[in-house]
């Protein structure tokens, strides 16, 4: 969704920068071409009057040009701002789901502070619940684990930070995991720390 408003936004953003361009060049245009009628060689009286009128036309086209370029970039500068306040409020949107999602985590760790230490089997059980619980949040806001068991080794995904040799495996197949790496929709946070079979 984020992704979809950013493209509308954009594209937006282009058809009113070419809208402005556009009355730029024309307005542009009309005062060369009222320059040139200006400069022309000097004629009869009549054709004077005649070219005297037609300036006067084109310096009122040139004006009505130029203010419209001005609405146009006030449009487009009130059109931006609106975007990034938009973009504001949408982020501070995202950010309290995931707080409000978070809310039973925290609650739960007071409740495990506050139970007595003796019963530490208790307390295990409590953690473990914690564990699934906030494993559960993050998915449910787009985090996915990235796989490496039985993978190739992916730079995209995967880091190298050692090469083993095992012969029961092929070359580039990924021999062991050091750290767990993430997704959010698609899009890696952080790659997977990995050791690499090279024979």
């Amino acid at each position: 969704m984020k992704d979809e408003l950013k493209k509308k936004d954009e594209q937006k953003l282009d058809e009113m920068q070419q809208e402005i361009n556009e009355a730029s060049a024309e307005a542009e245009a009309e005062e060369a071409e009222g320059q040139e009628d200006a400069e022309a060689d000097e004629a009869p009286e009549t054709e004077a009057s005649d070219e005297a009128q037609q300036l006067e036309k084109l310096t009122a086209d040139l004006k009505e040009k130029e203010e419209r370029v001005l609405r146009l970039q006030a449009d487009f500068e009130n059109f931006r701002r609106r975007t990034a306040k938009e973009k504001e409020e949408l982020s501070a949107v995202v950010t309290q789901g995931i707080l409000k999602d978070m809310l039973p985590l925290l609650d739960n760790f007071e409740r495990a502070m506050a139970a007595e230490a003796k019963d530490g089997e208790a307390f295990q059980k409590g953690v473990e619940m914690i564990f699934t619980q906030f494993g559960e949040v993050l998915k449910k806001n787009g985090l996915e684990k990235i796989e490496t068991e039985g993978q190739k080794f992916d730079p995209n995904f995967h880091q190298a930070v050692m090469r083993v040799q095992n012969e029961e495996l092929e070359d580039d197949d990924i021999a062991q995991e050091l750290q767990k790496g993430y997704m959010v929709k698609g899009r890696v946070i952080r790659p997977s720390m990995v050791q690499v079979v090279a024979n």
